[in-house]
């Protein structure tokens, strides 16, 4: 799997299949939806290109919230603690399942959008695949802080990136605009929840389905491809 790059204008059954994902940071199923479609990847016989876009579920969050997990979501979804624990424990027993270690408590709820400028950043220097893998891990499982700039700068330079370019990124919103133009194709796509899957701009799957899923999918594209390719020209003189 690699990252995106642009899809000829009639691709090839032997063509990437190109997945566009909407998600973010701070949300479990996001990384949990990952790992079921890398693993459809993984059987998939064939190349996959993906791009990452972003999505603010809670973009009114302060970057520095003060609570943890179980305070955030009972205010924002107006639940009781002992229930919200439960949902916790439930969501962190799935990501289990794909080898994920979810860790709430340490959880450090905060607001994404410097984070998805730092997506952007990586994605223009061919390194958002690993950027966004290093995001999810470090909020979910390392608690992280992952809304100000200086962690985030730390988190980019241990994949690589310059640190002092990644500062000066964030500081002048260099990709606010970037950020905002993923919003807005999600807004006309009616995406209204994450993660979301857009195959070759037409197919779209909601949720962290299973892997079974997403590889039906990817094969059907291929499918298709190769049923255009196989029809007759029309209205070719001979």
């Amino acid at each position: 799997m690699t990252d995106s790059t642009p899809a000829s204008t009639v691709p090839s059954p032997r063509d990437p299949v190109v997945v566009d994902v909407w998600s973010d940071i701070a949300c479990p199923w996001c990384f949990i939806g990952k790992r079921k479609f890398e693993a459809a990847v993984e059987r998939f016989e064939g190349d996959v290109t993906v791009e990452y876009h972003s999505f603010e579920l809670s973009p009114d969050t302060p970057v520095d919230f003060e609570g943890d997990e179980i305070d955030f979501l009972s205010k924002h979804k107006g639940m009781p603690a002992d229930q919200v624990q439960g949902m916790l424990d439930n969501v962190a027993g799935i990501a289990a399942e794909v080898g994920l270690a979810y860790d709430f408590d340490a959880l450090k709820h905060t607001n994404t959008v410097k984070a998805h400028q730092l997506l952007h950043f990586a994605k223009a220097r061919g390194r958002q695949l690993d950027m966004k893998e290093r995001l999810l891990s470090a909020y979910f499982e390392e608690g992280r802080h992952v809304g100000r700039v200086q962690d985030l700068a730390d988190l980019a330079a241990e994949i690589g990136l310059d640190r002092d370019e990644v500062v000066a990124a964030l500081e002048s919103d260099a990709h606010l605009a970037d950020v905002r133009d993923d919003q807005r194709q999600a807004q006309a796509y009616g995406i209204s929840g994450v993660p979301f899957f857009v195959l070759e701009g037409k197919y779209g799957i909601s949720g962290a389905q299973a892997p079974e899923t997403f590889l039906g999918a990817l094969q059907q594209v291929v499918a298709e491809r190769s049923a255009a390719a196989a029809a007759p020209a029309v209205g070719v003189d001979r």
